[in-house]
Order: C-alpha cells, then structure tokens, then sequence
C-alpha cells in the first residue's frame, strides 16, 4: 500500500470517491445488467452472435480495488506535478471499469465479425462509445490486425491483450462502463494475472516471468485456433466443390 505517501487530505478525497462509487454501485449494476439482457438476446441462434461468442460474465470493482487504483493515480499525477481532479461529481464518468462486462469468443480473427455486431447492439441497448475502442496489445501481427478493422491499439507492457469499449448509457446519470473482448486464451492468462499479479506485481520474480510466459502462450493458442479454422474454411470449401451437380468454375 502507499497510504503513507498520502496527505491526510488527500486520503479524506479518496476515501469520498469510494464511498460516492458505493453509494451508486446498484446504479451501475442496472446499466450492466440491461446490456446482458440484450447480449443474451442476441445470443439466440440464428442471430449473429450465437455463433461468434462462447460466453459472457460480468462484475463490479472492488472497493478496495478502486481506492488503490485511486491511489495510484494520485501517485502518479503527483510524480508528473499534475494535480489529481477527480471528484465525486464525475468519478462514474472517467473512472471507467467500475462496471465490466466481458465477451469471450474463440479465436483473434473473430473480431473482424464481433466488431460491428456489438457496435449495432450496443446502439439497440441505448448506450452509446464514450470513446473509440481500442485494443491492448503487445506483438506487432495483432496491432496490425486490429489497426486493420479499424480498432486502434496500445502496446501493453504486462503483454495484456483485450479489447474494450468504453460505453456510456443514453440516460441523464453521467455513467460509464467497460465492455471487453477477449479469446478464451487470454482469458486464461488475465484470470491467473488477476489472482496473483494485481492490483500489485507478484513479488517473485520467477511468478512474474511465468506469468509473461503464460501470455505467449495464450496469444500462440490464439493463433493456433486461428489457422486452425482458417484451414477448416479451406476444407469446407473443397469439399463443397466436389459435391454433385458443382461443376466447379469454367472457361
């Protein structure tokens, strides 16, 4: 904890935040849950998503969490001789995963499809982007396929990979909330990161690197399931050629 790097002031301001994030966590709940309401109808075959998604979850932050994210980013606008302006008028608003909702889907190149259909659902759902979504990444291959579907990236240092879309309800509350997409992979990776890893670094090293590790490998499953069903189409198309009464292309 850094606590003891706080003025008194400035642990009353944050201690304020959090409680104002408690007293309106049902609010933000409400907001999430009527987007999965949507998702899930969505979710229904033969709808685009059915076959697209594997599953959903969805959380609220910790309040603990949230005073130490508080906390660090007053750390860090003290280090950089900026002032902290969080207030309790506009903490739902720019702190933005207070609420999460996450996607999980198969494979990278599913995104390309997820991209506009969530956009569009989002837009059924009321909710508009606070911002434009943009996608963690820390390998040049996957930046260069999200800049190609026109989902900007940031390289990762931690080698996080998801993409988020920061959403904000058509409604008078100033609200937002996070919505992630990510592959079961990675899933597997950010569920160990989370339980040993954050909202500190682990303190072994050896933890640490296998936990690098760990990221490799979820992103080469990733692209193992890619190739996998790109091969899979291949295939499929074949075969479709060789059924009868297919005279395949002429000339």
């Amino acid at each position: 904890m850094h606590d003891a790097n706080i003025s008194a002031a400035d642990e009353d301001l944050i201690d304020r935040l959090v409680a104002h994030y408690e007293a309106n966590e049902s609010l933000i709940k409400r907001f999430v849950d009527s987007f999965h309401a949507h998702v899930m109808g969505a979710m229904v075959t033969p709808q685009p998503l059915s076959r697209l998604v594997h599953s959903v979850k969805q959380r609220m932050k910790e309040p603990s969490h949230l005073k130490e994210k508080l906390i660090n980013k007053l750390l860090q606008k003290q280090k950089a001789g900026e002032e902290f302006d969080i207030t309790p008028d506009d903490l739902l608003l720019r702190v933005n995963d207070l609420g999460g909702y996450r996607i999980l889907h198969l494979h990278t190149r599913q995104m390309g499809e997820i991209d506009p259909v969530l956009r569009e659902l989002l837009d059924v759902a009321q909710c508009d982007l606070f911002e434009p979504p943009f996608a963690h990444v820390w390998d040049e291959e996957t930046s260069a396929y999200f800049e190609s579907i026109g989902i900007r990236t940031e390289f990762n240092p931690r080698l996080y990979s998801s993409v988020h879309y920061v959403v904000q309800p058509r409604s008078k509350a100033r609200v937002t909330y996070e919505v992630q997409v990510r592959t079961l992979a990675d899933e597997i990776w950010g569920e160990i990161d989370h339980k040993i890893n954050y909202p500190h670094a682990h303190a072994s090293l050896a933890c640490r690197e296998q936990i690098k590790a760990l990221a490799r490998v979820a992103s080469s499953c990733s692209r193992l399931v890619d190739s996998i069903m790109a091969s899979h189409r291949d295939w499929q198309e074949k075969q479709s050629d060789k059924e009868p009464g297919n005279l395949g292309p002429t000339g």
